[in-house]
């Protein structure tokens, strides 16, 4: 699989769907849902606020920050593939009372009205995207002048510096001995053998906060976790 091609990344994500919760679950040990309670934390989710969650996958973090909109609020969820977007589905059907609505869609290019979010997450996705700078630039188009953002991502480390060398060699073994053959457990080797690649056309983290300053936000700052094994880029619109 070619990293950046959307129909490739898209088909990708409509055959992993149905194992892409549990092998997130097994490769991160459950720690992406401290990761991303940690982006929600920074957004500061309440009620009667509308959210984005761009690239949602199978709905995990929207229906957490469906939770915390009520009464009032709505959370729109929207990713570019359908399968998880059915899974999705199902699950916000067993919480009926959550305000979240579905869309399939293109995160570089919405289609939804300038300023319509108080605030926005994206998990896992920017990497995905064909332009990361396109994708930055929609989100904060979205946004209301002061809304917050939250991009959650693995980190693409320097490793022309010491300290970035030795993440960046422990996330390749990471990556090389414990996600691919897991990954070839569930008869998806192929998927999940693409991380790697899709790692080396990512912006770092300073690189990312300059592209967020291009696009026209107040404030960035990329918030490193797990040691520097991934990153969480806080922005403010």
């Amino acid at each position: 699989m070619r990293p950046g091609d959307p129909q490739a990344v898209r088909d990708l994500f409509e055959q992993i769907a149905p194992a892409y919760d549990r092998l997130n679950d097994a490769l991160s040990l459950g720690l992406h849902r401290l990761w991303k309670r940690q982006a929600v934390a920074w957004l500061q989710p309440g009620p009667g606020q509308r959210l984005l969650d761009l690239c949602c996958g199978t709905g995990d973090l929207a229906l957490v920050l469906a939770g915390k909109v009520r009464p009032g609020g709505l959370v729109l969820g929207l990713d570019a593939a359908a399968a998880p977007l059915e899974l999705a589905r199902r699950r916000a059907a067993a919480q009926p009372w959550l305000p979240v609505e579905w869309r399939q869609g293109d995160a570089q290019a919405t289609g939804l009205a300038k300023g319509w979010a108080d605030g926005a997450v994206m998990a896992y996705g920017l990497r995905n995207l064909p332009d990361p700078a396109a994708g930055l630039a929609e989100l904060r188009r979205l946004l209301k002048t002061g809304g917050r953002a939250a991009v959650l991502d693995f980190n693409r480390p320097d490793p022309a510096s010491p300290a970035g060398a030795v993440v960046a060699g422990f996330q390749r073994l990471y990556l090389r001995r414990l996600v691919v053959p897991l990954a070839r457990r569930a008869g998806l080797e192929p998927h999940y053998a693409y991380l790697e690649e899709s790692l080396r056309r990512f912006p770092t983290g300073p690189e990312q906060e300059e592209l967020a300053c291009t696009a026209g936000f107040a404030w960035g700052r990329h918030r490193l976790l797990a040691g520097g094994q991934m990153g969480l880029l806080q922005l403010v619109a």
